[in-house]
């Protein structure tokens, strides 16, 4: 078998078109004689224009022929799995074929209601649209974790210039965070400088010794400023602002994540919009009918 796929005709797989999702093909009537087949499961057979769309242009001859070779492996697998099943199991031919149509449906309406969203999405989502949202919603905004706004500077400890960490910190003249910033780039191996950014405190202590504060909580309260040391490093935190776990989220704080369930209900109403004008159109130009 091995031996017989390696010598599929590559030139022949190029196409655009898509394998047929129905696995099964019977021995082919006389006026199917032309179609050439490259693999047989009993009296199931593969054909080569079905192997049509594995392969693409820019793909290597050897890229290729793996591809086809682990395609047709892979039917002649799920060939002796559905014939095996249907010598040893009753099939419901008819929930079989519900199950089909509903996958069908699910792949081919999906990419259509794909391309009817990238058509129709409004994707810019204004301030007050969020401002809004975040209002009208606040309970859903309840921090699980800690929250700062905050620097935090890691150096070794025979790093020059300690001794400047700290006024620059403190210091709002621009020159010196600039130059605090150039520090940090030459001489830290950790550093986060503050922002408007909120941040989690977890993700900002951890490996240092901050991750061990017992009472974080706590921690947050007593201290806007604090430096420590282990064996290896120097540690310097600077907060300006925090927000403890189980109070009401900063809007900053979640303002991407309200973007994006903004834009997921529009895409959800616009799916719905879809389904309605298709359905509507269906019964003005009488496409179905319902029989008693």
């Amino acid at each position: 078998m091995r031996t017989f796929l390696y010598h599929l005709t590559i030139p022949l797989l190029a196409g655009s078109l898509l394998i047929s999702c129905d696995l099964i093909k019977r021995k082919p009537d006389p006026n199917e004689s032309d179609r050439k087949p490259v693999a047989r499961v009993n009296s199931v057979y593969l054909y080569q224009d079905e192997l049509e769309g594995i392969t693409t242009t820019g793909v290597t001859k050897e890229d290729s022929a793996a591809r086809v070779i682990a395609y047709v492996n892979n039917w002649i697998r799920k060939q002796l799995i559905m014939q095996e099943a249907e010598k040893k199991i009753d099939i419901n031919e008819a929930e079989v074929q519900r199950k089909v149509l509903e996958y069908r449906y699910s792949l081919i309406g999906y990419e259509y209601q794909n391309y009817y969203i990238r058509q129709n999405l409004v994707d810019s989502v204004t301030e007050e649209e969020i401002n809004k949202y975040y209002k009208e919603h606040k309970d859903n905004f309840i921090l699980k974790k800690n929250i700062v706004r905050a620097t935090f500077i890691k150096v070794p400890k025979g790093a020059p210039r300690t001794n400047r960490i700290k006024p620059w910190l403190y210091s709002q003249k621009p020159k010196d965070m600039e130059d605090l910033k150039s520090y940090c780039l030459s001489f830290s191996s950790a550093y986060h400088l503050s922002d408007s950014a909120w941040v989690e405190f977890d993700k900002l202590a951890v490996n240092s010794p901050l991750a061990d504060i017992p009472n974080k909580i706590q921690f947050l309260r007593a201290y806007n400023y604090y430096e420590t040391t282990d064996n290896e490093s120097l540690y310097f935190l600077k907060i300006d602002a925090y927000k403890i776990s189980d109070s009401e989220s900063p809007i900053d704080f979640v303002r991407s994540d309200i973007k994006n369930i903004i834009l997921n209900k529009r895409k959800a109403e616009l799916s719905r919009k879809l389904e309605d004008e298709v359905y509507e159109n269906a019964v003005r130009n009488k496409q179905f009918e319902i029989y008693p």
